[in-house]
């Protein structure tokens, strides 16, 4: 049996020999798109045998079977050469790309990639490392998927890549409570590396597939969109690797469409997302909105966009159902921000809001954030708040520590019988509109004494925050 992990380790440790690369970003972005070329061919290679008039959309001197399966092929400059010559300028440039999806898909991962690597013979290397991975051996396809994860956990210290990963805790969690199933239209409109839309195909592949057909009506109803390149590619990877054979990723920023031309051709069933907060939206993106609802704050024309892409009910078919990952900064503030606020509450049923810890984002992130659970097509008459608190003698989460999936189990239990608890409580919408529709409503069951200790926990972190900070410093001034 192989063992995967080492190879990835040999595959990173080889990357480290070559000058051009550096950095975990660097290294992830160059094995992500061999990756992805070695898996399309894979695939290729089992569709050629399944379907007597399948044809790869990629020209067969750039397939990976032609120019990297052999271990004793080109290398060195002739190895260095073709690939920036010839196979990137060829994908990006596919032909079929404006009929074919999955010619436009590849062509979209290579428009947006680049081949860091400046030694031949270190490609060389670092292909035959790939070529002892069969995507299409199931076992294989499960160990690499695993893997796969801890490659997408590593983007989390890789900069500002962090953004694009969502710990499979929640991902796992808000897809367990909405429970996507069969038929249902499927959205993540900033799907970051396919947390979300994995979680949701593996949801319906436990519950509803049994034929060949259900596989085909699957993969027609999972859409995501990303407008960064990296994510992107690893996302469509991460489709793949789930037997999604033209993963239906659009290569867009979901923002950058007429709020007002989202029609009923576009809504759909479930949302499952953490939409980027804190980022910049591009410039001009707030003019797609209604003038009573311009920000340049994401998250809030996120959630705006998100109301608008959710089925409106129709007879006695409920309305779309979301399951979304908010920043406090959403849930409160004046002006514009209160209106998209009063603007989802009219619109949707806002039923639960689970408060999470600090933490949960670390390290890329310390705001405090939310889970927001909301139901198209009746107005919000109260909200049921949980409280999600740390386990027991863990001060904070962090990479190597993580939040667990299981630490959901009580919400679980507690969403299908609700009553209030030390962690649970129940709002009034009439007391919401007094507050100017601020969401941000603290526990009120807290004691004293625990809002005391909260404080303490923040100055400390505070504190560590600054101590790091100076250490930085300190070394940079040193350097």
């Amino acid at each position: 049996m192989k063992n995967i992990g080492s190879i990835i380790k040999n595959l990173q440790n080889i990357m480290r020999k070559d000058q051009g690369v550096s950095g975990d970003a660097q290294r992830i972005e160059q094995l992500g798109w061999m990756i992805s070329l070695k898996i399309l061919d894979d695939k290729d290679a089992e569709l050629e045998l399944l379907e007597d008039n399948y044809k790869s959309p990629i020209p067969k001197k750039l397939q990976w079977r032609s120019w990297a399966a052999n271990d004793e092929g080109m290398t060195g400059d002739e190895l260095k050469e073709f690939i920036d010559r010839e196979l990137f300028p060829g994908l990006r440039n596919l032909k079929s790309a404006s009929t074919n999806k999955r010619a436009l898909i590849i062509r979209e991962i290579f428009e947006g990639t680049n081949n860091y690597m400046k030694n031949g013979t270190v490609l060389r290397q670092v292909v035959n490392q790939l070529n002892l991975i069969d995507f299409n051996v199931s076992e294989d396809r499960h160990l690499f998927g695993e893997i796969y994860e801890t490659i997408l956990r590593d983007l989390q210290s890789a900069g500002n890549y962090g953004e694009f990963y969502t710990p499979r805790a929640l991902t796992e969690t808000i897809t367990d409570l909405l429970d996507p199933r069969l038929g249902e239209r499927v959205l993540d409109p900033a799907c970051g590396t396919g947390g979300f839309l994995t979680s949701a195909i593996e949801n319906i592949r436990k519950k509803d597939i049994k034929t060949s057909k259900d596989l085909k009506t699957l993969q027609d109803t999972i859409h995501g969109m990303e407008l960064k390149p990296l994510p992107f590619m690893l996302c469509v990877t991460n489709l793949i690797l789930h037997d999604v054979e033209v993963p239906n990723i659009d290569y867009v920023d979901s923002l950058n469409k007429e709020y007002t031309s989202i029609g009923k051709k576009d809504q759909v069933d479930v949302i499952l997302a953490n939409p980027p907060f804190g980022a910049s939206i591009a410039d001009g993106v707030q003019l797609n909105f209604p003038l009573t609802y311009r920000t340049t704050e994401s998250a809030d024309l996120f959630l705006l966009s998100m109301v608008r892409y959710l089925k409106d009910p129709l007879g006695t078919k409920p309305g779309g159902r979301a399951g979304i990952v908010l920043p406090d900064g959403s849930l409160t503030g004046d002006g514009v921000k209160q209106r998209i606020r009063q603007k989802l509450l009219e619109d949707c049923n806002l039923h639960t809001i689970v408060r999470l810890p600090q933490s949960v984002f670390a390290p890329y992130a310390t705001v405090n954030t939310n889970l927001l659970f909301f139901e198209k097509g009746k107005p919000t008459k109260e909200i049921w708040y949980y409280e999600h608190r740390l386990p027991e003698g863990v001060k904070a989460y962090s990479k190597t520590k993580p939040i667990q999936a299981k630490e959901f189990d009580p919400l679980k239990k507690w969403w299908g019988k609700r009553k209030e608890s030390e962690i649970a409580w129940k709002v009034k919408i009439d007391d919401i509109i007094q507050r100017n529709y601020d969401l941000d409503i603290k526990n009120p069951h807290k004691k004293a004494e625990e809002v005391i200790l909260d404080k303490k926990s923040i100055l400390q972190e505070l504190e560590e925050s600054f101590q790091n900070s100076l250490k930085i410093l300190k070394e940079l001034q040193k350097g």
